[in-house]
């Protein structure tokens, strides 16, 4: 419905968003109108289309969807507009005076014969003049606002746009629409497409060819790993994209605009690459090989030291850890990579001790919050997350090339969870001559991000590497170790006298949802007598019953179904609910008040954490870490809630009790290292709930999806550089 009427007053605002609580007058009634306006005063007249909605704390309300502007007419609105406060030196009573002169007139005076104004009592020159220039500036905000708008844009992205061009949006946007998806946030190919179309842009544009080309290399790197994809593939899924068959007419697209996009040929093929990602790559590359060749033999009794670590912690280390310590210990990069109860985190343990003992610095850490916590309670050591090590925020890192990290040694555990950028950001932290400890399961799903580190520097053969395969008599208590392994050799899952692992079979996707629900709101937490917040839900598929839409879905109905809540484009969130940062955000702000008050910028993908407030339009989380963030509107897209997750969403992270969803489905998603890294997650108890002819597919199934990446190239590429320069 619409409404027509005058701002009676701003009761809030958030200046970033434009997300607005405001009293508005329609024909004499006083109502509440919510939602994204633009620059708004009291006084103006403005048209709202949206709907009523009764919200639970504030009452009935108007759910704005779109505003446009209309001209205050009346002498009585042009009055309350000119004493708003936009006006420099215009007050209720100037306002008075000039539209008791003027009437009707007013705005057409200000606008177009100012001097006018000098005929007020109290008005000079210079008044008139700063008058005019405010109202001028104020309408030329409107009328980019209003551009935008019937174009399409949403007032929401119409503000960004404003205010990261200014007076110059629409001269930008006309020239190149395409240039807001790099320079705006969240802003896609599909965006600025309409809103090229609308503009009348050619479909074969230069410009619109480059921008799908780039979307094409974003898309390729976000949803699937890759770090290139060949120039041929590229271009078939840009015209794919655009309905341009025309292969010249990209390659014209990439020659006249190279910036973002590196065309090169690596090993005989035409590769395609973000130039972001490619540099990314080179660099590593470099880092590691100059970490690797300038390391030197330490001067430590090894065989000493170990002896002294095994009598103090009652243990004996077998072969294989000896030789981890030892190449940990004599080597500049190091890999040690193995599966659940093979003894990696006892070798961390022991070479940390060692090298701590001889006064040298460790730095212990790992990509997520739940990997670093889990490394400090295995060994001891206080463990940070890379970006806290770092010292990460919105504006880069503390520490780089230029302010190095005090550590003679870095151990980095989950090396496989670490993206390519912050594994850049680390190694221009360290030291040229530290040592580089990088701890993994080569087994394991990739990282989400882009890149391959560990696999791509096993396959290079320039790193010492130990590969653990013994399962350790702890450890072969435990039925998830042993199954994870069992697992990971194409064999089923043991499950007879088993306290720890469970395979609940059900056949069809809502019996499996239903247990699901019933285990994870009663049957676990009361059978060990745990909180429901120890336990996650795990499913390979995003869509489907038994998917995590759709059981998240469920969870939260069952699980929290009152209270305060926010809806925003479908998905409600609740105080109380489990919520998961999906992306990450280098400059979102937190505090942390658990031991003084701390602040910092950057909340990153996979961080969870639970609601404990909302308030005008706004998510105040706090993460397990601690930190208490204020999700405004534009940032509610990087939360999702996560009763349930997806198990590429869980890597990194150990959960005392795991839940996992089995269905049929994508081959290629349902494969082994996928079950293997869900069971993998699971502390105190894992179970499976699928029918078991389907788990014995996911089982036998040991489809790998291509991934491409150029890191072992410019490994190879960097040690032929290094040895020719240096002869070694």
């Amino acid at each position: 419905m619409e409404l027509k009427g005058s701002v009676e007053s701003i009761i809030f605002r958030n200046e970033e968003n434009g997300y607005t609580v405001i009293y508005f007058d329609a024909d004499g009634k006083l109502i509440v109108a919510v939602g994204i306006f633009p620059i708004i005063s009291p006084g103006e007249v403005l048209k709202l289309k949206g709907e009523y909605k009764f919200n639970t704390k504030f009452g009935e309300q108007f759910a704005v969807e779109s505003v446009e502007f209309v001209k205050p007419e009346d002498a009585e609105s042009i009055r309350k507009y000119l004493a708003s406060g936009l006006f420099r030196g215009v007050g209720e009573v100037t306002a008075n005076l000039i539209v008791d002169k003027f009437g009707t007139k007013t705005l057409e005076i200000i606008e177009n014969n100012p001097d006018e104004l000098t005929k007020i009592r109290g008005i000079g020159k210079k008044t008139a003049n700063e008058i005019a220039k405010c109202y001028k500036e104020n309408n030329k905000v409107k009328d980019i606002i209003l551009f935008l708008q019937n174009y399409g844009i949403s007032i929401s992205l119409a503000l960004k746009i404003y205010k990261q061009y200014e007076d110059a949006s629409l001269a930008v946007i006309k020239e190149n629409p395409y240039c807001i998806i790099d320079d705006i946030e969240g802003v896609g190919f599909a965006t600025a497409d309409k809103l090229a179309a609308k503009l009348g842009v050619e479909k074969d544009s230069l410009f619109r060819l480059k921008a799908a080309i780039i979307h094409v290399l974003k898309e390729a790197s976000q949803k699937n790993g890759h770090t290139y994809l060949p120039k041929a593939s590229a271009f078939k899924e840009a015209a794919y994209l655009t309905g341009i068959y025309d292969q010249e007419r990209m390659e014209l697209a990439l020659e006249t605009q190279p910036d973002g996009v590196i065309s090169s040929e690596i090993e005989g093929q035409e590769i395609l690459s973000l130039t972001s990602i490619y540099n990314t790559e080179k660099s590593l590359a470099a880092k590691l090989v100059t970490l690797k060749n300038l390391s030197q033999e330490t001067d430590i009794n090894i065989d000493e030291e170990i002896l002294h670590f095994e009598k103090t912690n009652r243990i004996v280390l077998d072969p294989k850890q000896r030789q981890a310590v030892e190449s940990g210990l004599n080597n500049g990069v190091v890999i040690i990579t193995g599966g659940p109860g093979t003894g990696k985190t006892m070798i961390i343990k022991c070479i940390s001790s060692i090298l701590s003992q001889r006064g040298k610095k460790v730095a212990l850490c790992a990509p997520t919050g739940r990997a670093a916590k889990r490394m400090s309670e295995a060994t001891g050591e206080e463990a940070k997350t890379l970006h806290r090590l770092l010292g990460g925020g919105g504006n880069g890192f503390e520490y780089n090339e230029y302010n190095p990290l005090e550590a003679d040694v870095i151990i980095v555990d989950e090396i496989s969870m670490a993206d390519i950028f912050i594994f850049n950001a680390l190694l221009k932290a360290v030291t040229p001559g530290a040592k580089l400890i990088l701890v993994g399961d080569k087994d394991q799903l990739p990282a989400v991000a882009c890149g391959n580190i560990l696999a791509d520097m096993l396959s290079s053969n320039l790193f010492c590497a130990v590969y653990l395969n013994e399962i350790y008599r702890q450890a072969k208590e435990s039925m998830i170790v042993v199954n994870a392994h069992r697992i990971n050799n194409s064999q089923m899952p043991v499950t007879k006298n088993s306290k720890d692992f469970f395979i609940d079979n059900k056949s069809d996707p809502e019996s499996i949802k239903d247990a699901i629900i019933s285990m994870a709101a009663r049957r676990i937490p009361n059978f060990l007598e745990i909180h429901q917040r120890d336990i996650q839900v795990l499913s390979p598929m995003k869509k489907g019953v038994a998917g995590v839409e759709s059981l998240n879905a469920e969870l939260q109905r069952v699980l929290n179904p009152h209270g305060k809540e926010l809806v925003r484009n479908h998905n409600v969130f609740r105080v109380g609910d489990k919520v998961m940062q999906t992306v990450n955000n280098y400059s979102l702000e937190w505090i942390r008040t658990q031991e003084g008050l701390e602040r910092g910028e950057g909340v990153f993908n996979g961080d969870i954490g639970y609601i404990i407030d909302i308030e005008q339009g706004r998510l105040i989380v706090e993460f397990e870490d601690g930190k208490k963030v204020v999700y405004e509107n534009e940032d509610l897209d990087q939360l999702m809630t996560a009763y349930c997750i997806s198990v590429h969403k869980s890597q990194g992270s150990e959960f005392p009790v795991v839940i996992i969803a089995v269905t049929s489905g994508n081959y290629a998603i349902l494969t082994k290292n996928l079950l293997y890294t869900a069971v993998t997650r699971a502390k105190k108890m894992a179970v499976i709930v699928g029918d078991e002819k389907n788990i014995e597919k996911m089982i036998k199934n040991n489809y790998t999806a291509k991934r491409y990446t150029l890191l072992k190239h410019f490994l190879s590429e960097q040690e032929s550089k290094y040895i020719k320069l240096w002869g070694v």
